[in-house]
């Protein structure tokens, strides 16, 4: 293979080198920095390979380049090793497939299997179970039991169900930095059962303190009723909001620990890991559905004390089966502060603002670190966001100062890339929560126009909120028809065996969106036509398209989403930018609100009583959903913008 010029890439040991009798303890790699003559250069790689013996700074781990070259020749970069460059964003759609199988056939990866995968994907399981057993009915618990307001409650379960979604980059940032996936999930698991456990014995206190109060009734508005015990509230509130906690580390660090069971060398566990992403998204909204009726009902039919001992039962299955798996669980060691890195990019290019940037990208900075016992793949450079790359050069000024081996004046090209990978993820984050706006209105308005609609079926009486099974359903039929059919046939229809890339197919999903708010535009303009025609009202299954086409876009874009920011994400952020793509599902639901509340208000004021009253039937929620057509229409071109400009991560690899 031609020798590829990158820079000091160091040789991955799991390959045959062409000739061990040069190794030594003394190997050399090319310098990889900039400095303004050669005898600077010459200072630096000294500085590198003293810093390297002490193991300090972000140049500790340079080794000496073999084949006797001069320093001057090292640092112009006259040699290079061969090296192989990985993109992860093929024209065949495998944004994280590696190059390596194919063109080294020598180099044998072993297969994953999917145990692990299995018990990571039951864990999640429970795990949703157990969180939404709480989730789905704190409201009517909070107004019950402990006698809260209607406002308080609502605010209060609103304020806890936001909370459990932005966690998780608190825990994504833990398990990045310090615990790695593995511990994180343990210790949240821990967490979440001595939470659960606080809760549901707390539970049965009220409950039973109730019992000897008669005279209380179940939910009323007095201030006597609704003033409690402070320790009660103290004890109670302290153990759900640590329970949110518990949830954060999961959340963010349960599917990455699943896909690292899947070897990215593996063209095979690279379709493993498509499957993986897709079943664990069924697994959660199995559990919503699995919560919010066999729960539910035994926490209103049966008694709140059990509801929340099913939950906890759930979580302590779980940690016992995370336990039971961790012996063949995959474990990746944490990188390191990922946030710290992205600081030393932007501090060390402000630095070296006054110096010029070397035609030659192959002279920037960039080292391995020492006594690794397999190369870690490095980042290719990209020609976008220059400015960055500043914080890449070698100057004389830094080597005088002594400050070769100092990271908040020198990163190195991996770091500057990371930097560029978040800067171009950005805006389609950005776009997946105005996606995420539309979603949230299977919880809200789509069941609110289903309550004014026949919700009669033949003889069975259907509540509007029950679709949302029929939506679930529906993901599990898309998820199979994506996979076993639409990616097969293009396949076999593009050229050279191509298929949809990951950010063609996050395309899809919002452009179906625009056709799902069309839907119920369209669906909403006949009810109340009926309604004014004074015919019968229109019955509740003609729901049904608008969920089947929202169901799709939720599989296109919300699954894929999630295999792609986990693959584009560099090696030090992978929990986080999962945490990251998670939580676009809660600013969605926020931007949900506050469109509503402003629409409510504006077109009460132009035209009482506005577009969303009380009853349905006087207002015009088929205006509010072609608003939101109109927002997904606008939010789809924004995304083709920035998807056609982006480039995907491209590691390089020595062969």
């Amino acid at each position: 293979m031609p020798s590829i010029r990158f820079g000091d890439i160091p040789r991955d040991k799991s390959v045959p080198q062409q000739d061990k009798r040069t190794a030594s303890p003394t190997h050399l790699l090319p310098l990889r920095c900039f400095a303004p003559s050669a005898s600077a250069a010459g200072r630096c790689l000294l500085h590198q390979q003293e810093a390297a013996t002490s193991s300090n700074g972000v140049s500790d781990q340079i080794s000496r380049h073999s084949g006797g070259e001069t320093m001057d020749e090292a640092a112009a970069g006259q040699r290079a090793s061969p090296l192989l460059a990985k993109n992860d964003g093929s024209s065949y759609g495998e944004e994280s497939q590696s190059l390596l199988e194919e063109q080294e056939p020598q180099v044998k990866t072993k297969q994953s299997g999917w145990r692990a995968p299995s018990i990571i994907l039951g864990l999640e399981c429970l795990e949703s179970m157990a969180f939404n057993g709480i989730a789905t009915n704190l409201v009517v618990y909070i107004r019950s039991v402990l006698h809260g307001g209607i406002a308080s409650s609502a605010s209060t379960s609103s304020l806890w169900y936001g909370t459990s979604f932005f966690v998780p980059i608190l825990g994504a940032t833990i398990a990045d930095t310090y615990w790695g996936n593995y511990k994180t999930v343990l210790i949240s698991f821990i967490i979440k059962v001595i939470m659960k456990y606080r809760c549901t014995f707390q539970g049965t206190v009220f409950i039973t303190v109730g019992a000897f109060l008669p005279s209380a009734p179940a939910l009323c508005n007095t201030e006597s009723c609704s003033s409690m015990n402070g320790t009660q509230h103290l004890v109670y509130f302290s153990g759900l909001y640590l329970t949110a906690i518990g949830c954060g580390g999961v959340r963010s660090a349960l599917l990455p620990l699943g896909a690292d069971q899947f070897n990215n060398d593996s063209s095979l566990d690279i379709q493993k890991r498509r499957n993986f992403f897709s079943l664990f998204y069924i697994c959660v909204i199995f559990g919503v559905i699995t919560s919010g009726t066999i729960v539910v009902w035994i926490q209103e039919n049966v008694s709140w004390a059990i509801g929340y001992g099913v939950a906890t039962a759930c979580i302590a299955l779980a940690l016992i089966g995370f336990l039971v798996g961790t012996p063949i669980f995959r474990r990746h060691e944490p990188h390191g502060s990922p946030v710290r890195s992205v600081f030393q990019v932007i501090v060390a290019s402000f630095r070296n603002l006054a110096l010029e940037l070397p035609a030659d990208s192959s002279l920037l900075y960039e080292v391995r670190r020492k006594n690794t016992q397999k190369s870690e793949p490095k980042l290719a450079h990209t020609d976008d966001f220059r400015f960055l790359d500043k914080a890449a050069i070698m100057s004389d000024l830094s080597l005088d100062q002594d400050s070769c081996t100092s990271p908040w004046r020198i990163c190195t090209v991996t770091q500057v890339e990371e930097l560029k990978i978040l800067i171009r993820l950005l805006p389609i984050w950005a776009t997946g929560i105005f996606f995420c706006v539309g979603i949230s209105q299977m919880h809200t308005t789509f069941i609110q126009q289903g309550t004014v609609m026949n919700t009669k079926i033949g003889s069975l009486s259907i509540p509007a909120a029950s679709l949302y099974s029929f939506e679930v359903i529906c993901v599990t039929f898309w998820v199979f028809l994506v996979n076993k059919v639409i990616i097969p046939v293009t396949r076999a229809c593009f050229a050279n065996g191509a298929e949809m890339t990951q950010l063609q197919r996050i395309g899809i999903g919002r452009f179906l969106m625009i056709f799902a708010m069309a839907i119920a535009a369209f669906l909403e303009m006949k009810r109340l036509e009926s309604v004014q025609g004074g015919d019968q009202p229109l019955s509740i299954a003609w729901q049904l398209p608008q969920y089947f086409i929202i169901a799709g876009a939720e599989c296109f874009t919300i699954i894929t989403q999630l295999e792609f920011f986990h693959g584009q994400a560099p090696d030090s952020m992978k929990s986080m930018l999962t945490a990251f793509a998670l939580l676009t599902t809660a600013l969605g639901n926020y931007f949900s609100s506050a469109i509503i509340t402003l629409i409510a208000r504006v077109t009460g004021t132009w035209h009482s009583p506005g577009w969303i009253p009380d009853d349905l039937n006087k207002g015009h929620l088929d205006y509010y959903y072609w608003c939101l057509a109109a927002i997904s229409a606008v939010n789809f071109v924004v995304y083709i913008y920035f998807a056609s400009k982006y480039k995907l991560k491209k590691a390089v690899i020595q062969v």
